[in-house]
């Protein structure tokens, strides 16, 4: 199922000076049934067309902001590439969701903004593949899942 989403672009220009671009359709797939949450917006940044294009060595801000609609102490993100259908663990700097913009514990029925980076190594290969994130509450059950296609480039 497609969400709508938005992104955002920064340019650095020469003078030192940025260029930003303003909020930019993005598409994510959520999963059927995908848990204990509703995903209400996601934003990667910069991200303005997809496939997303990623470079490595870089690394990509991600905000999703959802519902939750059960309760949980805690939260853990797990991210994956999925590549040819099997899933590659991605790491992430810090997958604790309480340490990434989420008060916790979490409440039923309230509304959070999850902030995460997304570093690219300089090692990873070129390649397509989809970027599978789950934010998990206390019982492994999604708080948002959520996928998008990428193109990892040089």
């Amino acid at each position: 199922q497609g969400r709508l989403g938005a992104a955002f672009l920064k340019i650095p220009k020469s003078s030192g000076s940025w260029l930003v671009f303003l909020p930019i359709p993005l598409h994510f797939s959520s999963f059927a049934g995908s848990g204990v949450g509703v995903i209400k917006e996601v934003n990667v940044n910069p991200c303005p067309t997809q496939p997303c294009q990623l470079h490595k060595g870089q690394s990509y801000s991600v905000n999703v902001t959802f519902t939750s609609n059960t309760q949980s102490k805690g939260s853990k993100a797990v991210v994956h590439g999925i590549v040819m259908g099997v899933p590659i663990p991605f790491p992430i700097p810090d997958p604790d969701g309480c340490k990434s913009g989420i008060n916790c514990p979490i409440q039923k029925d309230q509304t959070y903004s999850y902030l995460n980076k997304l570093p690219v190594k300089a090692e990873y290969p070129s390649i397509k593949l989809v970027v599978e994130w789950k934010l998990q509450d206390d019982n492994d059950q999604c708080l948002f899942c959520w996928q998008i296609p990428v193109q990892i480039e040089s």
